[in-house]
């Protein structure tokens, strides 16, 4: 019975998050920033390298914000269905792949469109802070495969994910800070990318949070499954937070 609410969970939360992806790709605007690279360039006058930025191509925004929502579709939807019994042998032995592997790709794409915002727009530093994301959340999936074989819980992986996670969210405060202090510079990034950082931020820490209470068994989470409902809801959280700021800040009509 209690797989069998998740399973519904699961399919509930596949609905929401796709609902809210098709309204946003409905009425949000066609707004798009300049992905750029940098690279040296011989000066003929003095015959020095100098550094060069050129535009790469224009990423909309509208269909990256979308596509962390339709990633979270696609795998609960799959959950419900295809994955649904390794999804339930994978719960009885606390363990659930498919959550890592999503959030991989989904929180991975959230940090760059938050990058994205605060100013980050050269292609091969988003490139890896994606990647740094991805690394994060997969060492929750090693986190969750190690303490399989483990009498005492292991928490390296644990500890290499926080700090994989750190170094974006550290990429964005200097890029924060370069702006807010640059000549004739008065307020920094706009408002709501300050609320944005701070608010998914603090989702981003509750996951860990929430992993780190399950390894504990502390009240509640002595239950895998209690912590696994946690992990849907607080996903559909931080996506319907992050959605509609961006929403509200630059994808208005």
């Amino acid at each position: 019975m209690k797989y069998a609410k998740l399973t519904r969970l699961n399919a509930y939360m596949a609905i929401a998050h796709g609902v809210q992806a098709l309204l946003l790709l409905i009425i949000g605007s066609d707004f798009a920033r300049t992905i750029t690279v940098n690279y040296l360039a011989l000066d003929e006058s003095t015959q020095t390298l100098i550094s060069q930025t050129r535009g790469v191509f224009d990423f909309p925004l509208v269909w990256g914000v979308a596509g962390f929502s339709l990633l979270s579709m696609i795998f609960h939807s799959l959950i419900v269905t295809k994955w649904n019994k390794n999804y339930i042998s994978g719960l009885k032995k606390g363990i659930n792949k498919y959550r890592w592997l999503e959030y991989s790709l989904s929180a991975s794409l959230m940090i760059v469109l938050i990058a994205i915002l605060s100013g980050v727009l050269d292609l091969g530093s988003l490139i890896l802070m994606f990647g740094v994301t991805a690394i994060m959340n997969l060492m929750g999936l090693v986190m969750e495969v190690h303490n399989q074989s483990t009498k005492k819980t292991n928490w390296l992986s644990y500890w290499v994910g926080v700090l994989a996670g750190i170094l974006p969210w550290l990429v964005i405060a200097i890029y924060f800070w370069a702006s807010a202090t640059a000549p004739g510079a008065s307020t920094g990034p706009p408002n709501f990318v300050y609320f944005i950082w701070a608010s998914i931020f603090f989702f981003f820490n509750t996951f860990a949070v929430n992993m780190a209470l399950q390894y504990k068994k502390v009240g509640k989470w002595n239950d895998y499954l209690f912590g696994e409902r946690v992990y849907l809801w607080l996903s559909l959280g931080a996506k319907s937070v992050l959605i509609w700021q961006i929403y509200a800040g630059t994808l208005q009509p």
